[in-house]
């Protein structure tokens, strides 16, 4: 006899007596780049101040990059960090340890209680499936409950599976704390056994060539490098999109390519990505670049939106047809740049100066 299901109405309520309620909704808050730091590390942690207000978010590292013996340390240094300092408009989110490890437990009952209200949100590695989703939102309930946190804690999960790809839209939602998905490529690349030992982005073997000419078959044959990771990305985007929650794209390993850097990230964005990971600074800069769109898109953007009025209809602006539809994807446009703005005084006034003549 199958299992009764859980009913609608019990999803939002807390999974533990004194928890926060749990959220309806996903705040849509500009995360362009997910910037990593070593807690364990006195000289990375020294920067963290600094850093505060010009990154989206600062997250404490707990897991693979942590060695063994830095695992205590770096939970006690993100447990000083964040008690030393007012985060402001900066998210602060940490990466805990896989929930196979002999420390993932402490993680969580260290974090919560010490900093639970200043940490946004939780991000869970090696995410398998629904039941992984579901073992830590009951423990962060009762955490939260005996802490006094007010907030919930929300929790983001790495794609570094076959598994957890195939049972993403489960993943998705398995709770109302899902935040989003951010790609592990590594760790998804050894599972699948693909042939590529890269951390991200593209590969030299992965193409497509051009058709032999019939009267020159010797002549030399275009080719196009591919993206191994378009697949996976889009799925990330369709099933984030489906249950309101975030995509995003995940580490580049080619700290001094970042030409590439900032290609696989355009395409991550073009895609529906809403941010990406940043393991050094100069790939911060790449992020808030990409992930930021553009003045002529704006422009663009806000011109249909003037020129669409109660938005039915189809309207023709410099030789194209704009409908509804236009309508639609220029508002998603109009609203990044709204919410960016809020954040980011550049941006603001380069908006700002947008002149809209429909």
């Amino acid at each position: 006899m199958p299992a009764a299901s859980k009913s609608a109405k019990d999803f939002f309520r807390p999974l533990a007596v004194g928890a926060p309620m749990p959220p309806r909704e996903i705040p849509a808050r500009p995360s362009r780049a997910i910037h990593f730091f070593d807690p364990s590390n006195a000289k990375m942690a020294a920067k963290v101040p600094d850093m505060i207000g010009t990154v989206d978010v600062l997250l404490g590292n707990l897991e693979d990059a942590i060695k063994a013996d830095n695992k205590v340390a770096a939970r006690e240094g993100l447990v000083e960090i964040a008690q030393a300092n007012d985060f402001g408009g900066t998210q602060l989110w940490t990466r805990i340890n896989a929930l196979d490890s002999p420390w993932v437990l402490d993680d969580l009952t260290t974090l919560v209680p010490a900093i639970g209200d200043k940490l946004d949100v939780i991000m869970v590695p090696k995410v398998q499936g629904a039941e992984d989703i579901h073992y830590v939102d009951r423990l962060l309930a009762q955490l939260e409950a005996k802490a006094g946190i007010e907030k919930p804690i929300l929790v983001h999960a790495i794609l570094e599976t076959a598994r957890g790809v195939a049972n993403i839209e489960e993943i998705c939602g398995a709770s109302p704390r899902m935040q989003g998905l951010s790609l592990g490529p590594a760790d998804l690349a050894a599972d699948r056994r693909m042939k590529t030992t890269r951390v991200g982005g593209g590969h030299p073997g992965y193409l497509v060539r051009e058709d032999p000419d019939p009267q020159q078959p010797d002549k030399h044959r275009a080719i196009f490098q591919q993206d191994l990771w378009h697949y996976t990305i889009a799925r990330m985007v369709d099933a984030c999109a489906m249950h309101g929650i975030y995509a995003y794209y995940g580490p580049f390993g080619d700290i001094a390519d970042v030409t590439a850097c900032e290609d696989q990230f355009r395409n991550a964005f073009l895609l529906g990505c809403v941010g990406t990971w940043s393991l050094h600074p100069k790939q911060i800069a790449i992020a808030k670049k990409v992930f930021s769109p553009s003045v002529e898109d704006v422009a663009h953007a806000k011109r249909v939106v003037a020129a669409m009025g109660d938005g039915t209809g189809a309207v023709m602006l410099d030789g194209k047809m704009e409908d509804d539809a236009s309508l639609k994807q220029c508002l998603v446009m109009v609203e990044l740049a709204e919410q960016l703005a809020d954040i980011d005084p550049d941006l603001k006034a380069a908006y700002d100066a947008i002149e809209v003549d429909a």
